[in-house]
């Protein structure tokens, strides 16, 4: 015989018990039993900042009509001299410095536009130096590109220069990996060209594969804070190198050899304050935390709250180390740093941490192949244009922007103990009025509980655009506090709260939600 809602629930007085906004962060690793309160099962397109979760900024179309996919964004950089060039999967490089439509390409007839790249300065000027593994390194003084080889002005000896891959600039050298090969290669100090010479690595790597990044490592080690050189493997050896220079024994030291995971892709590396970062299947590694522990020890990862998430990752989308689209970016402007994830053309997705609460979340929308830091701005680079990210305009470019957010599923302080949830009233600021739908989600059950959400709302006036003048366009206004009472329904013995949002040209934040429902009998 069945039990009817209405029997199961005392009728005790209502209850209301406010929920802070997940600040915690996506938990893609503890069980949904086992989650602290203040974490969320998903966390989409809304950053956990220090205080409340605000919704991500959008992006706008900064340079377009480039002529396949970017696939690298490189800024040259010296004194007041800023610019910033995009190189496409069908061999081109343009300038996308200016915002609108970009002119003829700056350089064609390359093999792809999977380019690593450095800033130099040397008693000659200031240059931007670029290698593929395909192509022949190109130089950029500021004016002109040039090709390099045994025969260019400058000129690269001793080497085969197409087969150069990755490049850092370390104690004043400019080294190179060739590709497929355990053989690191470095150029006279202070020098864009000259005879090259090599460290072979076979010796020292003891299970094979081939050099994959390379790049500095800031650390005290009982010699003062000095720079290291490091390199990974496609095996996940780590290689590090101390000193100036590899023809002295007096000089130049193996630090050491450690084993982590296989890097993702070949933009495994970033130089973040004074550690390094390495994407590896173990998960974001901290170069520091990772060579003072062992790799048994998944705490070490900077993703580890996110490790299901980062394995279910890499497992799908890993693939060839030559994969495109995997990067590690750091942005200061908005203390946060992303791992781009290519789950597919146009599909791709950012899991997103910031630096310093150590949350994640997850971006989607931004259909991304490379990133890019240029003015402190993120930019990024996708079919046939480049497009300035995290922008204020709070739109995907014509497209709205929704959010999803599921909290950690609460007891509300009593365990064995249903309850009949019935208003949500969500504390949002905001200055415009977005579409919000929330849903309470019963006993461990991350289905979509909520109304699907649709936006339409008015054009705002933009700062400095011809279209936009006063007494015409309609300006937003400062964000005010919205806590309107919704309805939900659920019974259950625990309850984690959905939020969804749309919306277009507004801000939104969340700060916190209180919750009404009533208590059952203990056992029911």
């Amino acid at each position: 015989m069945g039990i009817s809602p209405g029997s199961m629930i005392q009728r005790n007085a209502a209850k209301v018990q406010s929920l802070p906004a997940p600040l915690g962060g996506w938990n893609a690793r503890d069980s949904l039993a086992n989650m602290d309160p203040a974490d969320a099962v998903t966390m989409v397109n809304m950053f956990p900042t220090v205080s409340n979760l605000t919704m991500r900024g959008g992006y706008t179309k900064h340079a377009t009509g480039l002529n396949g996919k970017v696939q690298t964004i490189m800024v040259y950089n010296y004194g007041n001299n800023s610019k910033m060039f995009a190189a496409t999967s069908t061999g081109y490089i343009y300038d996308v410095t200016a915002a609108g439509a970009v002119g003829a390409a700056k350089v064609s007839g390359l093999t792809n536009g999977i380019w690593e790249y450095i800033n130099i300065t040397t008693a000659g000027g200031s240059y931007l130096m670029a290698v593929n593994g395909a192509d022949k390194p190109l130089l950029y003084d500021g004016a002109t590109w040039t090709s390099i080889d045994g025969a260019s002005t400058p000129a690269i000896t001793g080497v085969t220069t197409t087969k150069l891959c990755n490049i850092t600039l370390f104690k004043n050298r400019i080294w190179f990996i060739e590709q497929y090969t355990l053989k690191a290669w470095y150029l006279p100090t202070s020098s864009i060209g000259g005879v090259a010479q090599y460290i072979d690595m076979s010796a020292i790597c003891r299970f094979g594969g081939h050099l994959v990044d390379l790049d500095t490592w800031t650390i005290d080690a009982g010699y003062g804070v000095d720079d290291n050189l490091t390199f990974i493997t496609s095996t996940g050896e780590t290689i590090v190198y101390r000193g100036t220079d590899p023809a002295s024994a007096a000089t130049w030291s193996l630090i050491g050899v450690w084993k982590l995971g296989s890097p993702i892709g070949t933009r495994a590396m970033l130089k973040w304050a004074g550690d390094l970062l390495i994407l590896t299947y173990d998960g974001l590694m901290p170069m520091a935390a990772s060579l003072q522990s062992s790799r048994l020890d998944p705490r070490v990862a900077l993703s580890d709250k996110i490790q299901g998430a980062i394995t279910q990752a890499t497992t799908q989308y890993g693939g060839d180390h030559a994969a495109v689209g995997w990067q590690i970016t750091y942005t200061a402007k908005y203390n946060a740093v992303w791992i781009n994830i290519p789950v597919g053309d146009g599909q791709q997705q950012q899991y997103v941490m910031n630096t310093i609460t150590k949350s994640w979340c997850q971006f989607t929308g931004w259909a991304s192949y490379c990133w890019e830091i240029y003015n402190d701005d993120p930019y990024f680079g996708s079919d046939g244009y480049v497009a300035h990210a995290w922008d204020d305009n709070y739109a995907d470019d014509v497209s709205n922007i929704t959010t999803q957010t599921l909290q950690a599923f609460d007891y509300f302080g009593e365990r064995g103990v249903k309850k009949y949830f019935t208003r949500a009233r969500p504390s949002i600021f905001s200055n415009g009025d977005p579409t919000i739908s929330v849903g309470m989600n019963i006993d461990f059950d991350t289905s979509d509980t909520t109304a699907p959400v649709t936006f339409t709302g008015s054009a705002y006036g933009v700062w400095d655009a011809v279209t936009s003048t006063w007494d015409v366009a309609i300006w937003g206004a400062d964000l005010g506090i919205q806590n309107t009472w919704l309805g939900i329904t659920g019974i259950g013995y625990c309850g984690g709260l959905q939020m969804k949002t749309a919306s277009s040209g507004i801000q939104i934040q969340w700060a916190s939600t209180d919750v009404v429902y009533q208590s059952g009998w203990a056992g029911v």
